[in-house]
C-alpha cells in the first residue's frame, strides 16, 4: 500500500479527496492535516511515502511545508496540488523539492497516478503550467525583498514592518523600492498583488 499524507484546509475538499484516493486498492490516506505547521509533525509520525500538500494553508505554506518534509522525512516523496497554477509558485515547489505539482480540476484517476509515479522517482508537472514557467522566468525578487513585500501585503506600515522582520526602516524602504521597480510597478500594494499573481510570494 502507498501511505498518503493529505494536507488541505478546506473540509470538503480534504474528506472528498481522501475519501477518493481510500477507493484505490494501492493507496491508503494514513494521515490528513488542515495546516502547513502540522504536515511535518504528522508525517514524523504517519511516516507517509507521499505527501498532497495544499500551497495556501493556515500556519505556513505548503511550499515551506514541503522544504521541511525534504530536510525532515527525505523519503517521503512531495505532490503539490492546488487551485493557484502560478508559474512562480511550480518554481518555487521545485527549489523546495517537491516531486510533482497538479492543479486541483484534474481527474481523481490523473491524480493516483502521479502518486504512484512520483514514488518511482519520476517528477510529474502540470503540462500546462510547464510551458507557462518556461516562458514566465524566475522571480526577480530576492529572498529578502520577497520577505519584505509579503509583509506589506496586508498594509503594513514602514516601522511596522521593520518591527517584524528585525530590520532598519531605512532598509526595509530600500528592498521596497527594489521590489517596486522590478515588478514595473507604482507602489508596494501593486508589487505585492503582482508577485503573488506570479506566485512569487
Amino acid at each position: 500500500m502507498i501511505r498518503v499524507l493529505l494536507a488541505e484546509d478546506q473540509g470538503m475538499m480534504r474528506s472528498a479527496l481522501a475519501l477518493l484516493l481510500d477507493l484505490e486498492d494501492d493507496i491508503e490516506v494514513v494521515a490528513t492535516v488542515t495546516r502547513g505547521d502540522e504536515v511535518v509533525p504528522t508525517a514524523l509520525t504517519a511516516r507517509p511515502d507521499v505527501a498532497l500538500l495544499d500551497i495556501e494553508m493556515p500556519g505556513t505554506s505548503g511550499l515551506d511545508a514541503a522544504a521541511g518534509l525534504r530536510d525532515g522525512l527525505p523519503g517521503c516523496r512531495v505532490l503539490i496540488l492546488t487551485t493557484f497554477g502560478r508559474p512562480g509558485y511550480l518554481r518555487r515547489a521545485m527549489e523546495a523539492g517537491a516531486a510533482g505539482f497538479l492543479v486541483k480540476d484534474g481527474p481523481v484517476e490523473e491524480l493516483a497516478e502521479a502518486i504512484r509515479r512520483v514514488l518511482t522517482g519520476e517528477k510529474v508537472i502540470d503540462p500546462a503550467l510547464a510551458a507557462a514557467a518556461l516562458s514566465a522566468g524566475a522571480s526577480p525578487l530576492t529572498d529578502r525583498e520577497r520577505d519584505v513585500l509579503a509583509a506589506a501585503a496586508d498594509g503594513a506600515t514602514i516601522s511596522d514592518i521593520s518591527r517584524r522582520l528585525r530590520l532598519s526602516e531605512s532598509t526595509v524602504r530600500n528592498y521596497l523600492s527594489a521590489a517596486i521597480g522590478k515588478t514595473g510597478t507604482r507602489n508596494r500594494i501593486e508589487a505585492a498583488r503582482t508577485a503573488r499573481h506570479n506566485g512569487w510570494l
